[in-house]
C-alpha cells in the first residue's frame, strides 16, 4: 500500500517542467492537494486528489507567513496526518515546527531512486537546474552521495 502525501505546487510545477511528474503517483497514493495548490498548478490529473480544508483558522494564520498554496498544503497535511512535499525553506521550517513529516522535491527523487522508479537522479537534478529550480550544491552532493551516484 502506498503512502498518502500532500503536495505543494512547487514540486508539481518543477517535475512537470522536466517531464518527471509521473514519479509522484508511482511513489504515493493518493497525492492530495488543497484548492490553492490546484489553482497555482493549473493542471488537472486523475491521480491528484483535491481535498477541501476544514480548519480555515489555521490557514489564515499560516498565510501571515507563507503563500496561499503552502499555507493550505500545511493545514491539509496536518488535518490528514500525512507527509508533505515542501521546498520553500520557511514553509519547511513551519511544517517541521508543527510536527509534520516533510520531504522536498530532491528527497522525492532520492526515494524514487531507492525504490527503483528512477535509474539515476543526476540527470534529473541537472534538468531541474536547467529550468531554474534552485538546488544548492551541497544538497545535490548529499543527494548523489545518498543514492551512491
Amino acid at each position: 500500500m502506498s503512502e498518502r502525501i500532500v503536495a505543494d505546487s512547487t514540486c508539481l510545477i518543477a517535475l512537470e517542467r522536466i517531464s518527471y511528474l509521473d514519479i509522484l503517483p508511482a511513489l504515493f497514493e493518493p497525492v492530495l492537494i488543497p484548492p490553492a495548490v490546484e489553482q497555482e498548478f493549473g493542471i488537472s490529473l486523475p491521480w491528484l486528489k483535491l481535498e477541501r480544508l476544514f480548519d480555515q483558522t489555521l490557514v489564515v494564520a499560516l498565510k501571515m507567513m507563507l503563500d496561499d498554496g503552502e499555507a493550505e498544503a500545511i493545514a491539509l497535511s496536518q488535518e490528514q496526518k500525512c507527509r508533505i512535499i515542501l521546498d520553500d525553506r520557511q514553509a519547511r521550517n513551519v511544517g517541521r515546527h508543527m510536527g509534520l513529516r516533510v520531504i522536498g522535491t530532491v528527497g522525492t527523487l532520492i526515494l524514487a531512486k531507492q525504490r527503483g522508479i528512477l535509474p539515476t537522479i543526476k540527470p534529473v537534478l541537472q534538468s531541474l537546474d536547467d529550468t531554474g529550480f534552485h538546488v544548492s550544491t551541497a544538497l545535490k552532493e548529499e543527494a548523489l552521495r545518498l543514492v551512491e551516484e
